[in-house]
């Protein structure tokens, strides 16, 4: 058995996956605060840890002018600490302080800084020539718009060339659904303190975040559980907590048979490409069997892609879609059943026909967008078992009317939807949510835009359904398991485009580098 897989998680691990609001990292702040560390001595020991980092992104050369952005709170504390200490290690360093009105701590930072020879600006012109910007003018829980004076320089700010990192995260950014306030800095590289913040999970700050790193200060787990609750109602999906729903071993008794059986509904004449890269990702899950449901004219074809599946022709419209299942067919057989891609909405009656599935079904693509013509709550409201919807914003918005009105805000919109509708949702983007009734929210942290083609999303149906249909570890929810399928996937794009480019990884290839994937943890 591999060291790596049944570990139990270390503290960073566990760090790593959990994700706060602006008010609970008050609260968690608070808890430490009240115990007795000294919100100076905290202060010092995060800026301290900010300013390696920034040392060893951009290494002192002959001469190096960084600019620092000051605000008037405690991320412009962190900010002059920074300072402070590049100005000790020999970086020629220009501070701008746009407000003269701040907190008693990040004045007395302030004035040591002053006092030291560093000069202050009130204006952002002389910074154009610095080599590295470092914004602290304001940190999380920014409410109000940017406007004004500082609004203005922060638009020229972002005219510029120079790189930028933030402190905890971009000015203008808010904490929690990643919306710019007005305007908001577009940081090269943004500098995480203490927890993840929602706004890193949501599409809409991505632009500005730029890349984004954890700067772990070393929070009691035991205040973070006593906000937060265990296990936390939001996480991240990571390595270290996909590992044990991903299928890297099994029992040496085991057979095909105990591996589960997935169904999967897919494809028409219009859309044979469906089924066959649907079919791929299945196979690449490790699902003990698989059956695939086409229409008869394109068995052919995926004998010839598939040799190994149990392909079953049904019954065609005029439109070369699905008609309906043959008798042959029992629903019960299966362990999950996955439909949607390439269906086209002429296959109506199939869908409806494995809504009575006693087991977990995976609807995605067309299969959505019958289930709107259904009445999407009412519909799911009456199976018994697990429904897992996987849509793009789009079909959220044709599914969940009253949801969508909670978007661009995805992790909000994600999660009323679940809870209404009592199924699984997937919702794709950048940074993927998966929600369920039972209040728990994962979120995928890395993808990669080399997914935005078409047939990716085949490939995650089948690898969805085909790792849900295996043997389930008792401890693992259904919904872990999603985000499993969704993090497996997004990290073989991310693979895939690294070795090949971005323009490089069709759906194709995107299969064949989800075994590449598992490799990579095995070694």
């Amino acid at each position: 058995m591999n060291d790596k897989v049944n570990k139990p998680q270390n503290r960073r691990e566990q760090i790593d996956q959990i994700v706060v609001t602006a008010q609970q990292m008050r609260e968690i702040e608070g808890r430490i605060f009240k115990a007795g560390m000294p919100v100076a001595a905290l202060m010092e020991k995060v800026a301290l840890r900010i300013a390696a980092r920034i040392q060893s992104l951009y290494p002192l050369s002959n001469r190096m002018k960084v600019g620092v952005l000051v605000g008037p709170g405690h991320n412009g504390g962190d900010a002059l600490v920074v300072a402070r200490e590049l100005h000790f290690q020999g970086y020629e360093v220009l501070i701008y302080r746009p407000l003269s009105k701040i907190k008693e701590l990040t004045s007395y930072h302030s004035d040591y800084a002053a006092s030291l020879g560093i000069p202050f600006y009130d204006e952002i012109e002389p910074f154009q020539e610095c080599d590295l910007i470092i914004d602290g003018l304001f940190g999380f829980g920014l409410e109000r718009d940017i406007s004004g004076n500082i609004g203005n320089e922060i638009a020229l700010l972002n005219e510029w060339a120079q790189p930028i990192i933030s402190i905890d995260l971009p000015s203008g950014i808010h904490t929690d659904t990643g919306a710019v306030l007005g305007t908001a800095i577009r940081a090269t590289r943004t500098l995480c303190l203490g927890l993840w913040k929602l706004a890193f999970l949501q599409d809409r700050g991505l632009e500005y975040i730029g890349d984004a790193e954890l700067i772990d200060f070393d929070i009691p787990l035991t205040d973070i559980w006593a906000i937060l609750g265990k296990p936390v109602a939001i996480a991240r999906m990571t390595k270290a907590a996909a590992l044990n729903c991903l299928p890297l071993h099994r029992n040496l008794l085991t057979h095909k048979y105990k591996q589960g059986h997935l169904l999967l509904i897919c494809g028409s004449k219009r859309y044979s490409g469906a089924a066959i890269l649907s079919g791929l990702g299945a196979r690449a899950s490790g699902v003990g069997m698989l059956s695939i449901a086409i229409p008869e004219s394109l068995k052919p074809l995926l004998v010839n892609h598939l040799p190994d599946a149990l392909i079953i022709g049904c019954a065609e419209t005029p439109s070369g879609a699905i008609a309906d299942l043959p008798d042959t067919v029992d629903l019960s057989n299966y362990t999950a059943i996955a439909s949607g891609p390439g269906l086209t909405v002429d296959a109506k009656l199939v869908v409806q026909s494995v809504f009575g599935a006693e087991c977990p079904l995976i609807l995605d693509a067309d299969a959505l967008n019958i289930l709107a013509q259904l009445r999407t709550i009412p519909t799911l409201l009456r199976r018994r078992e697990a429904t897992v919807l996987t849509p793009h914003v789009g079909e959220f918005k044709r599914l969940f009317p009253d949801s969508a009105e909670l978007l661009p805000d995805r992790i909000s919109a994600v999660r009323k939807a679940s809870q209404l509708s009592k199924a699984i949702i997937l919702l794709k983007g950048a940074k993927t949510a998966i929600a369920d009734a039972g209040e728990s929210l994962w979120l995928i942290p890395e993808s990669t835009p080399a997914l935005a083609r078409g047939g990716s999303g085949d490939i995650l149906t089948g690898l969805m359904g085909g790792l849900i249909a295996q043997p389930i570890k008792q401890q693992e929810s259904l919904a872990k398991i999603v985000a499993t399928a969704a993090w497996w996937h997004a990290q073989a794009g991310i693979l895939a485009a690294k070795e090949r480019s971005e323009l490089g990884v069709d759906p194709l290839t995107l299969s064949q580098y989800l075994i590449r994937v598992l490799l990579a943890l095995l070694n």
